[in-house]
């Protein structure tokens, strides 16, 4: 079985290179498929949203009301699908500082141990985590400054890890 490679990300700014006035200025969207998909998310994520969107909105439903705009998503092969998802609300005096749900579906259709961790932008903050053995998703793990931070996935498959990936959250600069 071939093991995913884990994408590098690099360091996201600091939270407070936009801070002021700016701090709340809301998440610009863009349509994909009826979802709601931040203006600046890679064409991989609007590609994910656009080829099942009943999944997508699952996905956000799972992290409950509110959370309606995607900010990220990425496919591991056939393993799993990672989510992110925000409200667009700002809950601190930075831009970055918006609410984050992160969700990592198992889409093999038979129980494994995986799980999410969601980091904040702020290295103060515990990160959020959820691992166990799951058929349908891992999560949801909440940030509430979230936006800028990073989800990590990681599945099991019997001995083999299949994957081990983190997912940029939100656009940064």
């Amino acid at each position: 079985m071939a093991l995913l490679a884990v994408t590098m990300i690099a360091p996201a700014a600091s939270a407070a290179d936009r801070s002021g006035p700016e701090a709340n200025t809301p998440v610009e969207v863009v349509d994909v498929g009826g979802v709601k998909v931040d203006a600046e998310a890679s064409a991989e994520t609007r590609q994910i949203i656009e080829s099942d969107t009943a999944v997508a909105i699952a996905a956000a439903n799972v992290c409950g009301s509110g959370y309606t705009i995607s900010t990220g998503a990425a496919r591991y092969g056939t393993y799993g699908t990672a989510y992110t998802w925000t409200n667009g609300t700002t809950t601190g005096s930075s831009y970055y500082d918006k609410p984050i749900c992160a969700v990592f579906f198992n889409d093999t259709g038979t129980a494994h141990y995986m799980g999410v961790r969601l980091k904040d932008n702020y290295t103060a903050t515990p990160d959020v985590e959820d691992f166990g053995t799951y058929s349908s998703y891992a999560g949801p793990v909440y940030q509430n400054k979230g936006y800028c931070g990073q989800a990590y996935s990681y599945m099991k498959v019997g001995s083999s890890v299949v994957v081990d990936n983190y997912l940029q959250v939100g656009a940064c600069n």
